[in-house]
Order: structure tokens, then C-alpha cells, then sequence
């Protein structure tokens, strides 16, 4: 063996070429393997880098904040063994594995898909395919996209969550919930497109949808613990208008009011006594001015420890049933004449406001950027340049001079610094409806992000009022608090006339897909004595800027007590 080496170590000696040759590709390979086990995950949206002098205001270094939205992780990914089930389903069958096995194409792949679901029948059992129509919805509950990672279990989940009988999948990415199907059938072989998430299965077609029946998740679905209360309201002059369904009931209790107005697929359920009303929020029942609970403090007599209102005041619940009179959405028809920006600090609710200025003019937003998550998730203005003309407004969070000149007029978006800054680091190491880790918090990166990210809260402002041409500000906080008024503030200067009922409409479809949930909180203050002093500087410094072009100043709750 020490003879072997010897040899070698002469030959390479006199041939020191071929040496570094065989040793460049010795590391070529071993990269390639650790590169193949690196992208054996999920594949990343790609995107164009700016230029680092696109994000700076002046005396701020780059933050190098716009990053691209991860995509967003399917809800379970679909084994070997076949299709996977949520934990709701409980079944012993087992199922043949499709591995090793050539694609096929759809027409078998759609013969594969439907004797798969005969052997499901326990679990979710397929309904059949079905039509649809944008403008009146075979299933009219909640509803979601993802044009990347959807999949018949996710669906299926995310319906039998909210408590919904039925889950149905159109488009291979589109997701559909409801208590009752009001469509005809059609022809198996109209459901012929592949999940965009899963190829081995089914995923509707164009305007049609695979349906499923939620076998187990039934009793779930006629609950009324995921109905949201909406408090006590007088009842409105023409009851019979405003509420137009209704039904006697002796014995009255919250659930069974629901559970009614839910089956007549309707969004709001008022309770009056011994009747049960339901309807829409329209400008005869708007849900705006909330009467003492105490007026409603009638009990049921079906439950003694319910409230069900009176004749005279109604309590009122929304039930899980979509409002639909809002959800429909399109480009521009012509190209725009103006470039509108919907401009924010990271982390000021700018995804939010989009949401409700699409819902609230039926118009898609654009993006100064291109953020892959968003788009699989709805927001297909998006894709488009946000020079294109097709979209109702562009979102950006730019603060240069330049960036913001070329803009004809803008809505400026304020939010709590305190509150922006921990909304946009959760965003930063957790997604857009995700979670920063604990380390990420005690570790240096919570520091150095507020060190970063707090002078540019305030440059951002003090910039889009200087430079900014035509500027509505809105604060985040009384967007939350006067959605109404603050929303016909904004489509106002969009120049489009929404209807008060589709503004109703969208109080009721609020929340969309990108609302953190509130349980995960920090147990403890993460702003140190001095990051809050420098931050108080930077309000004062803007709440003065605002005072000074005769607006009013920043909200109270902005200063700490």
C-alpha cells in the first residue's frame, strides 16, 4: 500500500495537471450531491434584485427589506401510498400505491382519480363533477387559492375546519367550501385538470368543480361555535327588506337560528325572540351603530344561559356562509391614466389594505415588486408591471425621491411603529401569516433589525409627504376602527364609485387570507428602555411633520403609557 501511494505521489509530481484536474472534479461531484439533497425541498420563487438605491431615503443606508414572500407550505403532502387524509377521517382501508407506475394520460388519470374516491367514501366521499359560475357560485362559503401547492387534502381540511359540509376544487388551484350545492351536474370528463399541487389527482376544470362530501365532519358543520357575534342592534323598519328570510321558532337557541340562516345561505343571523331572521348587512341594516347588550339579554328557551334578543332589538351573528356580492374581481377594462401608490412602512398592513380595496372595487392591485405567495394566493395583479395600467393601484414601500415622483397620487399608510416593526420581523423569519422563532427574538437579529428598521418608519413618512404629489394618509389603527368611512376615503381618491352594500360586503370578508393569528404573543416586551427612546423620537418627529401640513397628528395609543 506505501509502494501504491509512493508511485502515485511521483506521478502526480512530474503531472501536477492532471492532479488539480482530478481534484476539481472530486469537488465538482461532491457539490453536486449536497446541491441535489439541498433542493429536494420546495422550489423557491424566483425574482429580480433591485438596486440597493431604489429603498434609500435620505441619510438611510439600504435595508435590503424587499425580499420575495417564501411559498406557502401545502397543508400535507400527498405519500407514496396515495392520498393522504386530515385527521378527521378515521380508516383502516389501505390503499394501492401508484409508484412506479407511467403517467397516464388525463382521461386515465381522471379514471384513476374517481376509483380512488370510491374507495375514500368513508372518509370524503366524492360528489361528482359539477358547474359553475363566477357570478353565482356553486358553493358559496369560504373560498381560497393557491395557483402553486393546491391539493385535494388541503381543501378538503381547510373545509372541514370551518365546520363545512362540502369542499370543492375548480381550476387545479382553486379551493371551494359551502353547506348545500345549488348547481347541476356535469360531465366527468369536464373535471379534467391535474392539482397544481399534486399531478395524480383531479382538481375541477375550467368553471367546474370536484366536489366532496365531508362524511365525518358532518356534526361539526352544524355548530355555531365558529359563527362570529356581532352584538345587538334595533331592529330596522322594514324588518321584512332588510332580513328577508325568517322562521318561527318555539324553541329558540343561537345554534338553531344559525344552523337555519346557515342552510338558507345567508351571512348574517338575527335572533328575535322566538324568531329567527336572515339576511345581508345592506343600508337598511348596516351593523354601525351597536345597542347595549343588555336590550338583547332576553334568554332563549331552548338554552338558559343564551340571550336570544326580542322583538325590538336583534342579536345578531355572522354565520360561516360567504358574502359573495363583493368577491368578484378583474383588471382595469382600459389602461389607467394615473399611477395610484398604496405606499407603506413593512409591516403597516399594506397586504390588508390591498384586500380590502379589491373586495371594495372589484379591481386588482399591483406591486412595485413581485412577491410569488402573494400571487398563489390571489392577488393576481401581482405579476403584472406596475407600469401596466391594469390595476386599481400599485403597492410599494419605496421612499426615494425618484420613486416617489413617478407616482401621480398615493394613499400613505401609517401604522404603530411598535406594532409595524414586530408585524414585519415576524414577516421577515416566518412568512406573511407566519411567526419570527423564539431565538430569532433573544438573539442579536431583533436588535439590529430595530436599529435598521426604526429610522426608516419615520424617513419613509417624512418622504411620501415632501416628495408625494397627491397624499391621502390613513392610519392603520382607524382603518381597523372606522373601516367604512376610512375605505370610502381611500376608493375615493381611486376615482371609482363603490355601492354602500358592496362596502357592507367587505366588513363582513374583512380578514382575507393574511391575518396573523392573535394566540402566539410575545410573553414578554421585546423593546428595550433604549430602542423605545429612540423610537419616541422618531413619532414626535413624524407627528410633527403631520401637524405641520394641517392633518391630524398620529394616534395617542402610538405614545407607550
Amino acid at each position: 500500500m506505501a509502494k501504491l501511494l509512493l508511485k502515485l505521489q511521483r506521478y502526480f509530481r512530474r503531472k501536477p495537471v492532471r492532479f488539480f484536474t482530478l481534484l476539481a472534479l472530486y469537488l465538482a461531484a461532491g457539490s453536486l450531491v449536497f446541491l441535489h439533497s439541498g433542493f429536494s425541498g420546495e422550489p423557491t420563487v424566483p425574482g429580480s434584485p433591485r438596486s440597493p438605491a431604489a429603498a434609500e431615503g435620505p441619510g438611510l443606508p439600504y435595508l435590503g427589506v424587499m425580499q420575495l414572500g417564501r411559498g406557502f407550505k401545502a397543508a400535507a403532502t400527498v405519500p407514496a401510498g396515495g392520498r393522504r387524509h386530515g385527521p378527521w377521517f378515521k380508516s383502516t382501508s389501505k390503499e394501492p400505491s401508484d409508484r412506479g407506475k407511467p403517467r397516464d394520460n388525463a382521461r386515465g388519470r381522471a379514471l384513476r382519480s374517481r376509483s380512488g374516491r370510491e374507495k375514500e367514501e368513508d372518509r370524503a366521499r366524492y360528489v361528482g363533477c359539477y358547474e359553475d359560475n363566477t357570478r353565482q357560485r356553486t358553493l358559496r362559503g369560504m373560498s381560497f387559492f393557491d395557483y402553486k401547492k393546491m391539493t385535494v387534502f388541503r381543501c378538503q381540511d381547510n373545509c372541514a375546519e370551518r365546520g363545512y359540509l362540502y369542499a370543492g376544487l375548480e381550476f387545479g388551484a382553486e379551493c371551494y367550501c359551502g353547506h348545500k350545492i345549488q348547481a347541476s351536474n356535469a360531465s366527468e370528463s369536464e373535471c379534467n385538470m391535474e392539482c397544481k399541487g399534486e399531478r395524480s389527482n383531479t382538481c375541477g376544470g375550467i368553471n367546474r368543480l370536484s366536489i366532496y362530501r365531508l362524511e365525518l365532519a358532518q356534526e361539526s358543520a352544524r355548530r355555531y361555535g365558529s359563527a362570529i357575534f356581532r352584538g345587538c342592534f334595533r331592529r330596522p323598519e322594514n324588518v321584512s327588506i332588510a332580513l328577508p328570510a325568517s322562521q318561527l321558532m318555539l324553541n329558540m337557541s343561537v345554534d338553531k337560528c344559525v344552523d337555519f340562516c346557515t342552510e338558507k345561505e345567508f351571512p348574517l343571523a338575527a335572533l328575535a325572540g322566538t324568531t329567527c331572521r336572515c339576511g345581508f348587512p345592506s343600508t337598511l341594516f348596516p351593523l354601525h351603530e351597536r345597542e347595549d347588550e343588555q336590550l338583547c339579554a332576553h334568554k332563549c328557551a331552548a338554552e338558559e344561559f343564551e340571550s336570544c334578543g326580542s322583538a325590538d332589538f336583534l342579536l345578531v351573528y355572522q354565520t360561516q356562509v360567504q358574502d359573495n356580492r363583493c368577491m368578484d374581481r378583474r383588471f382595469l377594462p382600459s389602461r389607467a391614466k394615473q399611477l395610484v401608490a398604496l405606499a407603506s412602512f413593512p409591516g403597516a398592513g399594506n397586504t390588508w389594505a390591498r384586500h380590502l380595496i379589491e373586495l371594495a372595487t372589484g379591481f386588482y392591485t399591483g406591486s412595485y415588486y413581485f412577491d410569488g405567495s402573494l400571487y398563489n394566493k390571489g392577488f393576481k395583479g401581482e405579476r403584472d408591471h406596475w407600469r401596466s395600467g391594469r390595476t386599481i393601484c400599485i403597492k410599494t414601500h419605496e421612499s426615494g425621491q425618484k420613486e416617489i415622483e413617478s407616482f401621480d397620487s398615493a394613499i400613505l399608510l401609517i401604522r404603530n411603529p411598535y406594532k409595524a416593526l414586530m408585524a414585519e420581523f415576524n414577516r421577515k423569519y416566518g412568512g406573511h401569516i407566519g411567526f419570527a422563532a423564539h431565538a430569532h427574538w433573544k438573539g442579536k437579529e431583533w436588535p439590529e433589525f430595530v436599529a435598521n428598521y426604526a429610522p426608516w418608519w419615520a424617513t419613509h413618512t417624512l418622504d411620501w409627504l415632501r416628495y408625494g404629489k397627491k397624499v391621502l394618509v390613513v392610519h392603520f389603527e382607524d382603518l381597523k376602527r372606522d373601516l367604512f368611512a376610512q375605505l370610502q376615503r381611500m376608493v375615493a381618491l381611486l376615482g371609482v364609485t363603490a355601492c354602500q352594500d358592496r362596502l357592507l360586503c367587505v366588513e363582513g370578508q374583512k380578514d382575507g387570507n393574511f391575518k396573523r393569528s392573535g394566540l402566539r404573543k410575545l410573553e414578554y416586551d421585546p423593546y428595550t428602555p433604549e430602542m423605545r427612546a429612540a423610537i419616541g423620537g422618531y413619532i414626535r418627529t413624524v407627528d410633527a411633520a403631520l401637524r405641520l401640513r394641517n392633518l391630524s397628528g398620529v394616534p395617542e395609543d402610538y405614545y407607550p403609557r
